[in-house]
């Protein structure tokens, strides 16, 4: 795919062809490389509030917030002076500290856990949720949903077979076949393939395991008691229900997709795992749930897991300043943007006539490019995928850094100000004529 651009890259240019001779693909997670979208992607020299600055300079409005972490913005003061102490206390001991211990009483506090442990990353989190859900219950069969995304752990990197309760095969090379016979991959807020899976294999499901709202095929929020659902299910059939928040956890609302159905409709997932707000962009996860079952956990119980650097002193200082600092007013704010540039976008490509959907879960949206409502990973793949590079690249060359992907969710933070939100509304109407432009051809 060739794309112009208006903005100088030379120096992006020069640094991923430097990283493309020592890393896979030139960059350290696949969507970074732009190869859904085409041109160069951009290296990121500094961030503050709002803003981006690339290695050539060019300034842009973020709305990724480093995929969702950025709750207050880029280089929070207050943030910042607390990581500075931290760091300048040491970076790691290989013991307990108390500042994991103030993070995860926080986490207690704003989710329906009873028990926290600290890992250092989104993937660690839902590998080790499963095994503590498989140990838990004595079965190995574990149910998840196609669209949904639980980090790169070999088990949940399957694709579908062909019926509603087929077990599934790798989705990936490097995954043995013997990874996945184990999972069975359903359709998103299908109640009847859900149903179907357990009247068939319930004796043998020890979880089923699901994004709180999803956000990895673009945002698709659970249909009206869906995830209550599942949990009701789960406990009819003496299987686990995880709640996978490593996304919306403290993203979506206060107390992440829960505050938005779980906790107006009187339920609590049985395990959950957060990431991303509550590590503050430092490298830091967790997994947490009912006190009886995080109980067996070593050294408590028999069901093991360990790393390192999990409760790393910095990481966890990073995350309990944000969360201390992301008050009902900062949702607010987030909230009002959020909603402001949702229904811009959306006129913008109306009057360009471009087939579109904007959905969103909470403070956190996308942009389908094609007719809506998107409930499953079925109907996000119908996204037109060249319309939506024309109008990121059209944004990207007005100063907005979008997803470089079409299924990915839009992030904004308490630092979008009156100017940053300007900026996006200007660039739209110019984007979403590129987006028609392409649609057409």
């Amino acid at each position: 795919m060739t794309v112009g651009t208006t903005l100088p890259t030379a120096a992006s240019a020069a640094l991923f062809d430097r990283a493309r001779a020592v890393t896979p693909g030139g960059v350290n997670s696949p969507v970074r490389a732009f190869n859904a979208v085409g041109g160069t992607p951009r290296f990121i020299r500094s961030a503050r509030g709002a803003w981006l600055t690339d290695a050539d300079g060019n300034e842009y409005v973020d709305l990724i917030c480093s995929w969702g972490p950025m709750l207050l913005g880029h280089a929070h003061p207050e943030v910042q002076a607390a990581v500075s102490a931290a760091v300048a206390r040491g970076t790691s001991y290989g013991a307990p500290t108390e500042p994991e211990v103030e993070l995860a009483e926080e986490i207690v506090a704003r989710a329906p856990v009873e028990r926290v442990r600290f890992v250092s990353s989104g993937t660690e989190a839902t590998m080790s949720a499963i095994r503590l859900a498989r140990g838990f219950t004595g079965r190995d069969v574990v149910v998840k949903f196609a669209g949904c995304y639980h980090g790169h752990v070999d088990s949940l990197l399957a694709s579908a077979g062909s019926g509603l309760a087929t077990f599934a095969v790798p989705g990936t090379p490097g995954v043995p076949a013997s990874s996945t016979a184990l999972t069975l991959v359903l359709p998103y807020n299908d109640r009847a393939a859900v149903e179907k899976a357990f009247a068939e294999h319930g004796d043998r499901i020890a979880c089923v395991i699901t994004e709180a709202a999803p956000g990895n095929m673009g945002v698709v929020p659970p249909e009206v008691g869906f995830n209550k659902f599942l949990l009701e299910t789960c406990a009819r059939h003496g299987a686990l229900f995880v709640s996978d928040e490593v996304m919306t956890g403290f993203r979506a609302s206060r107390q992440g997709q829960w505050g938005l159905d779980g906790a107006v409709e009187g339920w609590r997932p049985d395990l959950m795992t957060f990431g991303k707000v509550m590590g503050g962009g430092f490298p830091a996860a967790a997994f947490g749930g009912r006190a009886d079952v995080m109980t067996r956990l070593a050294p408590e119980g028999p069901v093991y897991q360990a790393g390192t650097l999990s409760g790393n002193p910095i990481a966890t200082t990073a995350g309990l300043a944000t969360l201390r600092l992301a008050t009902d007013e900062v949702y607010t704010h987030i909230g009002a943007a959020a909603d402001t540039i949702k229904t811009a976008t959306s006129d913008a490509l109306s009057r360009a006539g471009v087939p579109h959907v904007v959905q969103g879960a909470g403070t956190m949206f996308s942009v389908f490019f094609a007719a809506g409502p998107v409930r499953d990973f079925a109907d996000a793949s119908r996204t037109d995928g060249a319309a939506y590079a024309a109008f990121f690249h059209a944004m990207l060359d007005q100063g907005v850094y979008l997803p470089p992907s079409a299924y990915e969710a839009w992030f904004l933070s308490s630092a979008h100000d009156d100017r940053a939100v300007q900026t996006v509304l200007d660039a739209l109407p110019a984007a979403a004529r590129a987006a028609a432009a392409a649609a057409q051809t």
